[in-house]
């Protein structure tokens, strides 16, 4: 039998999860001003949903049930994932990364034998989400988000092509980290006890992924032709207007230094924070090179998982026995479904500790929850980076999680088509 506690997280949980769903609602409450449109705009922000949802949890164990128990039950969260989504956020959202990626993907696309604004937007839908099986989802995230943001979303008043591409980027991020061991975090959640390294991946799932990544961005390209016809064909530069004087190689490759020094510490959150700091520092001393670093929303989307981490941790009791009374191919369509309710990482983890298991199970679990990755803002650790940085060019400052969950569907299929393929398993 579940505890008190439990059930109070569960049902919390999905209050957040309609509170998601809701933020539309009071985006328009808060436009509308009044004496309560800061707290309107409060609840309309989807990073802090969940943040505030474990505020009540915490608050209310601790009067409810007891002061010690809400102490005892935080001490044992790890909150090493939100600490690094934010570390990695501020860094590769820094001026010199962004060049420096905005310039290979300027050279892919010359490369590519299409219209150029055709290309660009090819490339930056599938190489950059590719990229996070190096980088890791998150930095992958937040460059592709940007360069979206900067080159395309800013200039198109079409809402429909924006949650079109939202949606074929949130999977395309899910799926294309899967390259790795340590880039997806789902992934990273069950790797050693599943015993897979980056050969396994690539060879079972990588393959995959790539196909799939290729045809969501392809498609998309194609639907979005008119989209992209009326965007320019090349990245503003901004530098110029702004009088700014140009990124030396030096300062990309020290800022590249620092990206690839937080990704290796990724498990150890005290050094990786410590490399921050030090970014913070440099940044600071050559600000000439940098736009202002996204630390309020680096904060903002660590504060969302952090909050998932916090309601996530009670959700045991329901979602592993459901986990582990399923066949393998009713995992696949069971996780990819529960993945746009909780984080894909957290339901990785709990089916990892489902025992007598076969490599079926464990392979349909989690291609199952990279699958799903891109249906919410919550099933996938990297998304709300993504959200937090595209929301602004939306109507209302605000994403619908239901149009969002509508764009992701097709790309969703043809990812689920390509891991249902014949495996080495069955």
């Amino acid at each position: 039998m579940p505890t008190t506690m439990e059930i109070l997280a569960t049902t919390l949980f999905a209050i957040a999860i309609v509170h998601t769903f809701s933020v539309p609602v009071f985006a328009r409450l808060a436009n509308k001003g009044g004496a309560h449109s800061g707290l309107w705009h409060l609840l309309s922000e989807v990073e802090a949903v969940f943040g505030v949802w474990a505020f009540v949890l915490v608050v209310s164990v601790a009067v409810f049930i007891g002061l010690d128990q809400a102490v005892d039950y935080m001490n044992t969260r790890n909150f090493t994932e939100p600490a690094f989504v934010f570390a990695i956020m501020v860094v590769a959202a820094s001026r010199p990364i962004l060049e420096m990626v905005s310039s290979i993907v300027k050279g892919v696309a010359r490369a590519m034998p299409l219209r150029n604004e055709y290309a660009m937007f090819f490339v930056t839908m599938s190489l950059v989400p590719l990229a996070g099986s190096l980088i890791t989802e998150p930095a992958a995230m937040t460059l592709a988000a940007l360069l979206l943001r900067d080159q395309y979303f800013k200039r198109s008043g079409r809402a429909g092509f924006k949650y079109l591409t939202i949606g074929v980027l949130f999977v395309n991020i899910s799926i294309g980290g899967v390259l790795t061991a340590y880039a997806a975090p789902p992934v990273l959640m069950v790797a050693q006890t599943f015993g897979w390294d980056t050969a396994f991946m690539a060879t079972h799932f990588g393959w995959r992924a790539v196909i799939a990544v290729l045809l969501n961005a392809a498609l998309l390209t194609i639907v979005c032709r008119a989209a992209l016809n009326e965007v320019p064909s090349s990245i503003p530069e901004q530098d110029v207007a702004n009088k700014r004087p140009k990124v030396p190689v030096v300062v990309m490759a020290i800022h590249l230094g620092f990206l690839l020094c937080i990704v290796l510490a990724a498990h150890y959150p005290v050094i990786f924070l410590s490399f921050l700091m030090m970014f913070i520092g440099y940044a600071t001393a050559y600000s000439r090179y940098q736009n202002p670093l996204m630390i309020r929303e680096g904060l903002m989307v660590g504060f969302f998982l952090a909050g998932l981490v916090v309601l996530g941790g009670l959700q045991k009791w329901w979602l592993q026995d459901l986990l582990g009374g399923m066949s393998p191919y009713a995992l696949f369509v069971g996780s990819t479904a529960l993945t746009a309710l909780t984080d894909n990482a957290a339901l990785t983890y709990l089916g990892s500790l489902v025992e007598g298991t076969s490599d079926l199970w464990r392979y349909m679990l989690v291609a199952g929850a990279v699958t799903g990755g891109g249906l919410t803002v919550i099933a996938n650790a990297p998304n709300p980076a993504g959200f937090s940085i595209l929301k602004g060019t939306f109507p209302d400052g605000a994403i619908s999680p239901l149009r969002l969950f509508l764009a992701a569907i097709v790309p969703t299929t043809i990812a689920a088509i390509m891991f249902l393929l014949p495996t080495s398993f069955t």
